[in-house]
């Protein structure tokens, strides 16, 4: 009985779920199969939906995410210095399938990542 009255009065931990998207990734933007080329990338998914990390050697800037119809998505920006890049991505199964927008190259890039 004693061990009940402990185990009841015991504070309870706040366990959220740990998000799938969140951590540590590979970027595959290979162009040539022959020249595999993979960069890093990190999603730190915080409660209020906003987005932390870097991405191809730059911070996550005005990251946000959401999981709605039935998808978990992140979108964010980064930065060469000389203009910005807009990312967004959807996880599909264990896969993020992603692709990179930078107005002032003229490029959209789609992309694919696992898990680092």
């Amino acid at each position: 009985m004693l061990l009940l009255a402990i185990v009841l009065t015991a504070p309870l931990a706040a366990v959220e779920p740990a998000n799938p998207l969140a951590g540590r990734w590979v970027v595959d933007l290979t162009t040539d199969p022959a020249k595999p080329y993979l960069k890093s990338m990190e999603l730190r998914l915080a409660a209020d939906g906003s987005v932390a990390g870097s991405f191809y050697d730059s911070t996550i800037e005005g990251g946000q995410w959401k999981t709605d119809r039935g998808r978990t998505c992140v979108s964010f920006r980064t930065s060469d210095g000389v203009g910005p890049y807009h990312s967004s991505a959807c996880l599909r199964g264990g896969v993020i399938e992603g692709q990179t927008w930078a107005e002032h190259r003229t490029f959209l890039f789609n992309w694919n990542a696992t898990r680092g």
